[in-house]
């Protein structure tokens, strides 16, 4: 998952994202309110970990305008302020969760991970694509019931289209999903090519029924071949 962190306390920032980055998250981080509406913005996240008081702005103001424009990027508050108005603003406002500081980080793992199944294609803990089943807690993937070996980025790939089944997605957006935001300033795309190949490569031997399909001057597609 790529996950947008908006948090201005540095040394919280930097030990949420060393546990984030543990579990193969993509991390990204915002530390003020203008730097995290210039990310949301532009980029896409799976997630967004979003403090509320932040030193130039109120990050239920950044939910209401996220709301304002239909953007949602599945949003959990990390707050000191535990207060029964702010959980109700913030969730009314379109947050998915809310969690008072402190708090534990196998908590907001579990958070996390639920605010991932919720949504999912199907809301379940698994991922399943025709006869291709992943398994985001373990990062395995079968195909018919039998383990496949993928690299990281052979697994980010698949995940994040296993996420998005049947969903156009652009070589510049798939590559800012699994790389990071600053792969934007890259010449060219030749890195997803060669990942990829290898991907279909391995699932075309494993005998899976789905594949991932160019769609010439566009990106990629997920779909069946039954």
């Amino acid at each position: 998952m790529k996950i947008l962190v908006i948090e201005d306390n540095a040394d919280l920032r930097e030990v949420i994202v060393k546990s984030l980055a543990k579990e193969r998250h993509v991390v990204e981080t915002a530390a003020d309110y203008a730097a995290a509406r210039a990310k949301v913005f532009i980029y896409e996240y799976d997630c967004v970990l979003l403090d509320i008081m932040l030193p130039d702005g109120n990050g239920l103001d950044l939910l209401r305008e996220l709301a304002a424009r239909g953007k949602r990027g599945n949003v959990i508050i990390i707050s000191a302020k535990d207060s029964i108005e702010d959980k109700v603003n913030g969730l009314e406002l379109g947050a998915d969760d809310y969690l008072a500081k402190p708090f534990h980080l196998a908590e907001l793992h579990a958070r996390i991970r639920s605010v991932a199944r919720r949504n999912a294609p199907g809301g379940g803990l698994n991922l399943k694509c025709g006869n291709v089943t992943i398994h985001p807690d373990t990062f395995k993937v079968e195909v018919d019931g039998r383990d496949i070996d993928l690299g990281r980025k052979e697994y980010d790939i698949l995940y994040y289209f296993a996420n998005r089944p049947g969903r156009l997605v652009e070589k510049q957006t798939l590559a800012e999903a699994v790389w990071g935001d600053d792969i934007d300033q890259a010449d060219n795309f030749d890195f997803i090519y060669a990942q990829m190949k290898n991907l279909r490569k391995r699932l075309k031997a494993a005998g899976a029924d789905i594949e991932i399909k160019t769609v010439y001057g566009f990106g990629y597609k997920l779909v069946s071949n039954n």
